[in-house]
C-alpha cells in the first residue's frame, strides 16, 4: 500500500541546521499543537534545530462513533491498551519512517534526529523510532504507551528515551506507562522517566526536563 506523504510544519533556526526534531501530536489534534513548545524549550539556536510538526490524516475513530479526526490510529475501545490497531500504526509508522528518511536525504546524520510524540504520537514516536532502518539521537514519548510490548523491538546501543505522563491521567493511566517504561527498560532503552501531578495534557515543569535531557543529549552529540 502506498503511504501519502504526511503535510508538515517547519520552523528552521537562523543559522544552519545541525539537528531535527519531528513532534507528533495527539488524537484530534494537528501539527499546530505542539508548535508553541519551540520557544518555551529555548534550543533552537544553541543547537541549530529544524523543527517538524506533521499531520495525522482524518480517520474514523470508533470510541467516537466513528468521528472523522486527525488520528495515527484507530481506537476500538475506552480501555486505551485493548485491541491495538495494529494495522493502523504501521501505517503511521510507515508515513514517520519516510519523514526520518527525508531527514536523512537532506543531508543530516540520523544521530541528530530526536523523534517526540504526545500520546497517540508518542507511541508513534517509540514505534517508528525503535524500528528505523538507522540510529535516532533519541525518542521523547510523553504520556503515551506500548501498544504491543511482546513485538517491541530491543535497544540498540541503548537508545535513550525521555517518558513524561500525568499522575492523574485519565485517557492513558499513569500505571500503563509505567508499565511501558519498564517493558522499555528490559529491551535496553535508557529510559529517564519523570511524572507530574496533571490530567492528560503537558506542564510547565515537564517542558523544562524535557529542554534539560534534550540539551545534554545534543550537547553530547555536538562534541563526539
Amino acid at each position: 500500500m502506498t503511504i501519502a506523504p504526511l503535510e508538515t510544519i517547519a520552523i528552521h533556526p537562523a543559522g544552519p541546521i545541525r539537528h531535527a526534531v519531528i513532534w507528533l501530536h495527539g488524537l484530534g489534534a494537528d501539527g499546530h499543537d505542539f508548535e508553541p513548545i519551540v520557544p518555551e524549550l529555548g534550543l533552537t539556536e544553541r543547537f541549530g534545530i529544524r523543527f517538524l510538526f506533521p499531520h495525522a490524516p482524518y480517520q474514523p475513530i470508533t470510541v467516537n462513533g466513528g468521528y472523522l479526526m486527525r488520528a495515527w490510529y484507530d481506537i476500538a475501545e475506552m480501555e486505551i491498551g485493548s485491541r491495538p490497531d495494529l494495522a493502523g500504526i504501521g501505517r503511521s509508522v510507515q508515513a514517520v519512517t519516510a519523514l526520518l528518511e527525508d531527514e536523512v536525504a537532506r543531508g543530516l546524520a540520523s544521530s541528530r534526529i530526536v523523534l517526540a510524540g504526545f500520546s497517540q504520537g508518542g507511541l508513534i514516536a517509540l514505534e517508528a523510532g525503535a524500528r528505523f532502518r538507522l540510529p535516532l539521537a533519541g525518542i521523547i514519548a510523553l504520556s503515551t504507551y506500548l501498544a504491543d510490548p511482546p513485538g517491541f523491538p530491543p535497544a540498540r546501543g541503548g537508545m535513550p528515551v525521555f517518558m513524561g505522563h500525568g499522575r492523574f491521567d485519565d485517557l492513558v493511566p499513569h500505571e500503563l506507562g509505567r508499565q511501558s517504561r519498564d517493558e522499555l527498560i528490559a529491551r535496553g532503552y535508557r529510559v529517564t522517566w519523570k511524572d507530574y501531578a496533571i490530567p492528560h495534557s503537558v506542564c510547565a515543569e515537564e517542558i523544562g526536563d524535557i529542554a534539560a535531557w534534550l540539551a545534554v543529549l545534543l550537547e553530547a552529540d555536538d562534541s563526539s
